[in-house]
């Protein structure tokens, strides 16, 4: 049975309930359905593992300790066969954050919508709902944080690269590939632009938040479908997508140039539409329109994007029981 260190005292869990933590892991198949909330995407997590590589490579995990016994959703092996064991690689998969220690084991957290990571210099004494583990090195602790009260962020300990493979949706890496394997990827389905990126079995870390400022760059309606992109939309969605990954990257980097990063949010001043329902287009100063369902809502420009076609917000609508303008003209 796992020892997992909480807040207060040691205690082992019951071998059913550890079962029961396993299975609520994500299985593969569970990357059949498209989400796009705001959770940390790409610039974001590649950020955290340039800090964290800063301070953990080549560093003793010294300890363990867990407030939330839920964060953790492996139990084979147990997640204190990481301790004492030497930080060797970071890695990004998909949205998640792989730690490889000595021994060919890896942490992998999966940060979700509202996990966060934290740098502290000093141990940190867990408190409160929201600190679900700590990371002890000697030169300083990682605290993982998650607000609110639907506690999703996760913890695997994986033993080996296959274990670690199981978990990886096989998106395609954005920012280092090449024009042909980016229009395959657009081909094997015929799906809206905006699920196309977002799906993690297509691209790997793009989310809801840059996937609304790559379709504003490239100029395209987010629920245009990919086969019916020609050749030079194809070209200028590429083109987009790696100019607005890389861009945004750097400037996270010059944001916080030694500092571990503090404020990871998917609403950030400088986007052009992700967040600015309302506001205006940086580039023709027309209002940023909406398309909300669920807990998820995609921005975009009529005029840049849609020809000028308002897409229809149907829960909207439904509320101010009224029909949906059809062009930025009717607002």
């Amino acid at each position: 049975m796992p020892r997992i260190t909480t807040n207060n005292t040691s205690q082992r869990i019951p071998a059913d309930i550890a079962a029961l933590l396993a299975r609520a892991s994500p299985a593969p198949s569970a990357f059949r359905l498209c989400r796009t909330l705001n959770l940390p995407e790409l610039p974001d997590i590649d950020l955290y593992i340039e800090r964290l590589g800063e301070r953990i490579c080549g560093q003793t995990l010294q300890h363990i300790r867990i407030g939330n016994p839920f964060f953790v959703r492996s139990f084979e092996p147990p997640l204190n066969n990481a301790e004492n064991k030497n930080v060797e690689s970071l890695r990004r998969v998909g949205k998640r954050i792989a730690i490889g220690l000595e021994g060919d084991l890896w942490l992998l957290m999966h940060l979700m919508v509202a996990g966060r990571l934290q740098w502290r210099e000093e141990p940190v004494a867990l408190k409160g709902k929201q600190q679900l583990a700590t990371f002890e090195f000697p030169g300083g602790t990682l605290l993982v944080t998650e607000a609110g009260t639907k506690k999703r962020a996760s913890l695997f300990l994986l033993d080996g690269e296959d274990a670690l493979k199981a978990h990886d949706p096989g998106g395609l890496e954005p920012l280092i590939c090449q024009l042909d394997e980016f229009s395959d990827r657009l081909n094997r389905g015929n799906h809206t632009l905006k699920r196309a990126l977002t799906d993690p079995r297509l691209f790997s870390g793009i989310g809801n938040a840059y996937s609304d400022e790559i379709l504003h760059a490239a100029k395209l309606s987010p629920v245009k479908l990919t086969h019916k992109l020609d050749a030079e939309e194809r070209q200028r969605l590429f083109e987009a997508t790696q100019t607005v990954l890389n861009d945004w990257s750097q400037r996270l980097r010059l944001e916080s140039p030694d500092e571990f990063p503090k404020k990871v949010t998917a609403f950030k001043k400088g986007m052009a539409v992700h967040g600015k329902f309302g506001e205006l287009c940086p580039d023709c100063g027309k209002k940023v329109q909406r398309i909300r369902y669920k807990s998820n809502e995609t921005n975009y420009c009529a005029k840049c994007q849609t020809g000028g076609k308002v897409l229809a917000d149907r829960s909207l609508s439904r509320l101010l029981k009224k029909d949906w303008p059809k062009s930025i003209d009717e607002l």
